[in-house]
């Protein structure tokens, strides 16, 4: 450390500091925004963990678990402090084989292997003693480099197969490793500075595996109780036995498949299972005989639109007569529409809808009457009728999606019998590796960037800015709804990130550095930095992917 005295501005404090001085002994005990603990920092504008040394005057912004960048980073450290404790808790001599499957409700699903002893409470008890022991010593988080070679080499050594085989595909000379007294692992994105500042979480039992149970971004100091979303829950699971059938678990079998040239048939596959189960829910809507309304909801970037198009198609093919509408139609005149917490026009919310008038137009075709469907200008902001008009004779049914269309209220007073709920998400049923998965929230992102580009000619960066605002309403809206659903679909394609690839890095790139989004498209374009490019030519045409990449059969 030098006798050179800095002068540092943190948030609203001035501090003089010797150079060479950590980050994390500036802040001390200070804390950031609503007292909160500084989980990052930005070192004039640019993102700096805690380990890093003031070198210049500079200008210093805490990051805390109240940014979505700084929960990020608090679930990633989480992560890694949660595959340190299984390991101490195994002991010497035993390698455990941990996978972190996936998120489920206010949690993360992992399977433990070769641990020598039952998954059971006890087990989820002697984990979370071993991490509240790890926050209580403030262990620091140690970030080096080592050289690619090397790293495949260690991780060979200590059985992670799935980081060995993925970094063979790195063009990067040398890779960032963090440590936690001597354990050693690879995480992609940044991490905190020490252990005692990850102090909310719980650990319990669930199904055959342990769940990490985390804080809510919108409360990041209050964990609440693991209530599983179980329907969600049973198709991740069949999401992942899909995966096993495709012989595709990780990023490193994709590269293989794509570098080997057999993609091609487990693209087929993959959609074939995605069609065989789509014939199912037809089967079983068919099955129920007095079935007038399919009510499909799913949040943003799930595919709702070319879904219901190939399930009116199997309804189709059972004798139906399908009708596919959306509940977009059915928007208020803007001038009426609700505005949020900031003035702005709340499009996520139920009250956007005219609600009383879609359970009129539900209720009049199922009384057999004749309506006329709306539908909405939305370059005028206001709802018009065209003379389409629709009455249901007895094959005919209705095929409705949009965000609300699991919402009880939508059609509270109609016989509940005559409606099928479906709920829709794309589950990523991909990881990274075995100790990081895939977030169902980033594939559906990339989705809407090369989406909203493609339909919209919005770029990268306003569908960044957007993006929170789009999650907010569906935690809001959607997700407490999913659960009422007859079935779940997972809209998800195992090869869909290696095509998404190809059109999304050029917008990504396009987002200017002195903007706030930067970091996020930043983070992606690291992410997508894990794929081999995949040409779509090969993509069906009427894949659910092609609603978003373009040159679908259908009118999406």
């Amino acid at each position: 450390m030098s006798d050179e005295l800095l002068t540092i501005r943190l948030d609203d404090e001035t501090i003089r500091v010797p150079k060479g001085t950590t980050f994390r002994e500036i802040i001390g005990d200070r804390k950031g925004k609503n007292g909160l603990d500084i989980l990052l920092l930005t070192n004039d504008g640019v993102l700096a963990e805690l380990h890093k040394t003031a070198e210049n005057d500079c200008v210093l912004k805490s990051i805390t678990a109240a940014d979505r960048i700084g929960m990020d980073t608090y679930r990633r450290s989480m992560n890694l402090l949660f595959l340190k404790a299984v390991y101490d808790v195994a002991g010497k001599g035993v390698t455990p084989h941990v996978s972190l499957l996936f998120s489920n409700s206010n949690g993360y699903y992992y399977t433990i292997e070769k641990i020598g002893r039952e998954v059971d409470a006890s087990l989820a008890e002697s984990i979370k003693e071993r991490m509240l022991e790890l926050v209580e010593r403030k262990q620091p988080f140690l970030k080096t480099q080592q050289s690619t070679r090397t790293a495949r080499e260690f991780f060979h050594q200590v059985g992670m197969y799935d980081k060995e085989r993925l970094f063979r595909y790195r063009r990067v000379s040398m890779v960032n490793m963090y440590q936690v007294e001597k354990f050693k692992d690879y995480n992609y994105g940044y991490m905190v500075g020490d252990t005692g500042v990850l102090k909310y979480f719980d650990v319990t039992a669930y199904a055959e595996g342990i769940v990490l149970v985390l804080p809510k971004a919108s409360n990041p100091t209050v964990v609440e109780p693991f209530k599983p979303f179980s329907k969600i829950f049973e198709v991740q699971q069949e999401s992942e036995k899909w995966a096993d059938k495709l012989g595709i678990n990780c990023v490193a079998d994709l590269n293989d498949k794509v570098t080997e040239g057999s993609i091609g048939h487990q693209m087929l596959v993959a959609e074939a299972l995605q069609e065989s189960r789509i014939s199912d829910i037809a089967q079983q809507i068919a099955g129920r005989g007095n079935i007038k309304f399919v009510m499909i909801a799913g949040p943003s970037s799930s595919g709702k639109t070319t879904f219901s198009r190939r399930l009116s198609i199997q309804l189709s093919a059972h004798g139906m007569i399908p009708h596919p509408i959306s509940l977009d139609d059915f928007y208020r005149d803007r001038a009426y529409c609700p505005r949020d917490e900031n003035g702005e026009l709340d499009f996520e919310c139920l009250e956007s809808l005219d609600v009383d008038l879609i359970q009129k137009t539900l209720a009049d075709l199922l009384d057999g009457k004749e309506v006329e469907m709306p539908h909405f200008n939305f370059m005028e902001g206001k709802p018009e009728y065209r003379g389409d008009r629709l009455q249901l004779g007895p094959n005919d049914i209705l095929v409705i999606e949009g965000i609300h269309g699991l919402n009880m209220k939508l059609c509270e007073n109609l016989d509940q019998d005559r409606i099928f709920r479906v709920y829709l998400s794309a589950l990523t049923q991909l990881n990274v590796d075995e100790h990081n998965y895939i977030s169902t929230s980033d594939g559906r992102l990339i989705r809407r960037i090369v989406r909203d580009y493609r339909t919209r000619g919005t770029n990268a960066r306003e569908t960044i800015e957007r993006w929170p605002s789009v999650r907010r309403g569906e935690e809001k809206y959607i997700f407490p709804n999913q659960e009422n659903a007859d079935v779940m679909f997972n809209s998800a394609l195992i090869y869909e990130l290696s095509i998404l690839k190809v059109y999304a890095e050029p917008l990504l790139f396009q987002v200017p550095t002195d903007c706030p989004e930067y970091y996020e498209a930043l983070r992606l374009l690291k992410f997508l930095d894990y794929f081999i490019p995949l040409p779509s030519e090969s993509v069906p045409i009427n894949s659910i992917l092609r609603e978003f990449i373009g040159g679908s059969c259908f009118d999406v």
